[in-house]
């Protein structure tokens, strides 16, 4: 009997008449209900239950009732109750006479020792029963297992060396250099322009490093507000503030635990991220938001910048002791200009991933118009020279690319269509008819050259090329109005 002595009497025969209601109705509804007492042994079964005597091997009801539960209930947990006290609320039960969903609820005497167990049989054929919970369970544990699989992936790494492509001397530099560094534990500064390949060696450092079967995992400073930055490297502990999962998140360095953790643009790292990346870089500990404790982890650090830290250490806005531990092992990644041996074969390797991507035939470029894309200076670097030849393919009809086509896109994207490098005799030939025009066309299309590319370095802006040209503003403008005819120049203005 349920009897607790705060209640008012009323309350009290109500709670009585509860349990009595409840215990009747769990009677009726159940497959079966059993008790034991504080031995484990079984004391009263209803008449649900007795349906099961024949199946557990019993042909008479004394032959179960009186003896302990563990020797004529085959993997019972009623004992388990009775030693903890705690309750299984849902279980499944497999013995002689099927599998069923049981609950085990002790029961107490009034000074609260536990006295005995009632085993309920929920359910029997639970695999009809349940059948629409079984089958929803098994969707959630298979979404589980693709998210997990499709997580593990994204934190393998993508590309190697051979990757990297190019066979220039600066290529083969820069592979030489990464190699290197790729097996030793020190950290390293990938440095060069935008589209230069930084990530590309970044992974491929980690792929022939001794921890390339651990997670490789890169944050984007630029592309992480400042306020969650802190979050995002060193992760938020349970219930951190209003809003945050009950559960934690683990940062970046959690999650890259033995493996490589890839700071790219290191240059817009706000200063209050750099103290504490200090301080995880010198200890080897983070602490997460909102949480007292230290965790340790071990990764090995990459970073990359299009930046010049150096100056902005003496500007004061990149701390110089976060330098002096990232620049350990610095790299430069040469830009695309200082590698033109290598844009043949880089055309080669993008036409064949854009085809394999667009499920097209691929690009195939004339001499003429390989010629002409060598000539440009990619301001872009590998990333620019993907666009166009992206634009390439989803302009033209044909897979067959010439070099009107090139230089049509070219205009179009505000590139300058330089024409391609002569050979030795025949630039030796040009020259000779070029000295025989007259000195002021030749004076004019110098000037015209001179214009067109300063106004590409600065990107159109006509008061930086005014400045880069050493003439003023006004008398910039002035040439531009003398050459307005000129078709080839509207590209720039």
């Amino acid at each position: 009997m349920i009897r607790d002595d705060r209640l008012p009497r009323d309350a009290q025969s109500i709670l009585e008449l509860a349990a009595r209601s409840m215990f009747d109705l769990f009677a009726n509804a159940s497959e079966g209900m059993m008790l034991v007492d504080r031995n484990a042994r079984v004391v009263w079964i209803n008449d649900q239950y007795r349906r099961f005597l024949p199946a557990l091997g019993f042909e008479h009801e004394e032959d179960f009732v009186g003896h302990p539960v563990s020797s004529v209930v085959q993997n019972t947990q009623m004992h388990q109750v009775l030693a903890t006290g705690k309750p299984i609320l849902i279980d499944l039960l497999t013995n002689k006479a099927g599998t069923f969903v049981v609950s085990r609820i002790p029961l107490r005497d009034d000074a609260g020792e536990v006295i005995g167990v009632l085993g309920i049989v929920l359910f029997d054929h639970p695999e009809t029963t349940l059948q629409p919970l079984i089958s929803k369970f098994a969707r959630l544990e298979q979404d589980l297992i693709d998210a997990r699989r499709e997580l593990a992936s994204q934190r393998r790494t993508k590309y190697t060396f051979a990757s990297f492509v190019g066979s220039s001397a600066a290529a083969l530099e820069v592979k030489r250099q990464a190699r290197r560094a790729a097996q030793t534990a020190s950290p390293v500064l990938l440095l060069g322009e935008t589209g230069t390949g930084k990530e590309l060696l970044a992974h491929a450092i980690h792929a022939a490093s001794p921890r390339a079967g651990r997670p490789f995992v890169s944050v984007n400073m630029a592309a992480v507000p400042d306020t969650l930055l802190e979050a995002e490297f060193f992760g938020v502990a349970p219930g951190a503030y209003t809003g945050a999962d009950k559960k934690g998140r683990d940062g970046k360095f959690k999650l890259a635990d033995g493996g490589t953790l890839f700071l790219d643009e290191l240059g817009d790292m706000p200063m209050s991220v750099q103290v504490k990346l200090l301080r995880a870089l010198q200890e080897g500990e983070i602490e997460p938001l909102g949480s007292n404790r230290l965790v340790s982890f071990d990764v090995r650090v990459v970073a990359a910048t299009s930046r010049d830290l150096q100056h902005m250490v003496s500007e004061g806005s990149f701390r110089e002791d976060l330098y002096y531990r990232l620049n350990v092992l610095p790299i430069r990644v040469p830009p695309l200009r200082e590698r033109q041996d290598d844009i043949a074969l880089l055309i080669e390797a993008l036409c064949e991933d854009i085809a394999a991507r667009g499920g097209g035939a691929q690009l195939e470029l004339t001499a003429d118009a390989q010629a002409l894309l060598s000539a440009q200076a990619w301001r872009g670097n590998i990333r620019e020279l993907r666009n166009v030849l992206e634009q390439l393919a989803l302009r033209s009809d044909s897979h067959h690319i010439a070099a009107a086509q090139v230089g049509a896109v070219l205009r179009e994207a505000g590139l300058p269509a330089l024409a391609p490098a002569a050979s030795p005799r025949t630039a030796t030939r040009a020259a000779a008819a070029d000295a025989l025009r007259p000195l002021h066309e030749q004076i004019a299309e110098l000037e015209h050259r001179a214009i067109a590319q300063a106004l590409v370095h600065t990107g159109g802006n006509r008061t930086a090329a005014a400045r880069l040209l050493g003439i003023s503003r006004a008398s910039l403008y002035d040439r531009l109005a003398a050459m307005e005819a000129l078709s080839d120049f509207q590209t720039f203005v």
